[in-house]
């Protein structure tokens, strides 16, 4: 059953890379893949013999021994707590991008672009990933990668100059999401879960990081997409409203106090998020309201349609199809995580890397596995594979191996398109190719990522 289980993961994950190919969107096998895992769990659940109770952190060696009541009331806990994990994440992206569909709706962006002077496509491809990786440490890696793309489609006309900067900017995010406590899921994930601490974790990887976003951007920057100048979209005539700056601050100044909030209250990211939201929506409803606004002034998007409310205009204008795409993938990999085999996976990638040599080994856990493991995060979703690790590794608080683990499941990612949540929002975003992708961004992260890991190293050994 374990064996019919990973098959329809592999042939589902297969259906999303050749989504292009297929004509067939990629939430389409993500939510049946889900769905069909999930109901070969139910309908054999007797046949396994361990299960993982991700709600106590514990994978039960003697689940085949329970009778069928406990193992169904069992796995419907664990599917309710995976829903719930998953709620979270997708409750704080509607938040965060319904704020910056408010932006938009005010067109607060107008602000950063009139900022952009220069049509050199080199400068614009360093101030993007400069930005990316800024951003991405304050307001985490997907919200950073959501707010710069909506930049970029008011900037840059071309769609096939424009997807070059997205891939860049996707790598950018996760190197700047690693070095941060809430950069990044899965350092979020270490963070609570009391493996790493704020100030190591920015004096571990705050230099890996930024040599991880650095080379990629240092050789694209020779690369032919980003040499000579750039033709800049026009402005479209619209007298500027009067109120962009103030909405473009007060929304991203709301997003910033997301982490605030939770260290604060120690409430998940989404109450605060949600909290922004209501906040921005105030200021949103009393400024459209106000007889100064020039929000709809030769718009027909806003005049159009029952409601000039810009909260349910910005609300229709959310990228659904994404949501359910990160639903689909996440619940599906959250049930190979329950069965065990995603510990399973890890237990014998530890088990026939023992043999290195000393060099590729620090305190018994060989460096190799944790690459590995940044390597299989492109592949798998990250957020399971750091779970795993936290179930597979014993070490104490702030242990060189938990910042090794951040860097390489943080930028690792970035290695395939689907292998990051900023991946997938651009891929949403941009209507990106997978193999375009693989082609010609995958070796760039590579690269970031190698030179990363070995700045890890020597700062490791210097510390």
């Amino acid at each position: 059953m374990e064996t019919v289980i990973i098959l329809v993961f592999v042939f589902g994950y297969l259906a999303i890379t050749l989504e292009h190919n297929i004509k067939i969107d990629k939430l389409i096998p993500a939510l049946v893949m889900m769905a069909i895992s999930w109901a070969l769990i139910s309908l054999g659940v007797d046949n396994f013999s361990q299960w993982f109770d991700s709600a106590n952190h514990s994978l039960m060696e003697n689940f085949g021994l329970l009778p069928h009541e406990e193992k169904m009331h069992l796995m419907e806990e664990t599917l309710l707590h995976h829903l719930g994990k998953t709620a979270e994440i997708l409750v704080f992206l509607l938040g965060a991008m319904t704020i910056v569909e408010i932006i938009d709706y005010f067109d607060g962006f107008s602000t950063i672009k009139n900022a952009v002077n220069f049509n050199s496509r080199r400068k614009l491809l360093w101030m993007f990933s400069i930005l990316a990786f800024i951003l991405s440490a304050i307001i985490d890696n997907l919200t950073a990668t959501i707010v710069l793309i909506s930049i970029l489609q008011k900037i840059v006309k071309e769609r096939e100059v424009r997807i070059w900067y997205a891939g860049l900017i996707i790598i950018a995010a996760n190197a700047g999401g690693a070095w941060s406590p809430i950069g990044d899921v899965t350092t979020t994930m270490l963070w609570i879960g009391n493996k790493v601490s704020t100030g190591k974790l920015l004096s571990y990887l705050f230099i890996p990081s930024l040599l991880c976003m650095v080379v990629p951007t240092f050789i694209a920057s020779f690369l032919k997409p980003f040499k000579g100048t750039l033709e800049l979209q026009e402005s479209d005539g619209k007298p500027k409203n009067k109120f962009s700056s103030t909405m473009l601050f007060l929304g991203l100044g709301a997003i910033i106090f997301v982490p605030i909030f939770k260290v604060i209250t120690h409430l998940p990211p989404y109450v605060g998020m949600m909290l922004s939201l209501g906040v921005v929506a105030i200021f949103a409803e009393v400024y459209s309201n106000s007889k100064f606004a020039i929000s709809e002034v030769g718009s027909e998007e806003h005049s159009s349609g029952a409601s000039h409310s810009p909260v349910h205009h910005s609300l229709s204008k959310i990228e659904l199809p994404s949501i359910l795409f990160f639903l689909g993938i996440l619940m599906a990999v959250a049930a190979l995580e329950s069965l065990g085999i995603l510990f399973g996976f890890a237990g014998s990638l530890q088990e026939s890397m023992p043999m290195l040599g000393t060099e590729f080994h620090h305190e018994g856990v060989s460096d190799l596995v944790v690459l590995l493991l940044g390597v299989g995060s492109a592949v798998i979703d990250n957020v399971p594979l750091v779970a795993a690790s936290l179930g597979m590794f014993s070490e104490p608080l702030d242990n060189e191996l938990w910042h090794f683990i951040a860097y390489s499941a943080g930028t690792g990612g970035s290695m395939l398109i689907i292998g990051s949540a900023a991946g997938v929002v651009a891929m949403g975003m941009e209507k990106i190719d997978f193999f375009w992708y693989l082609k010609k961004i995958s070796w760039l992260a590579f690269v970031g990522f190698i030179a990363g890991a070995a700045a890890f190293m020597v700062t490791r050994a210097i510390f």
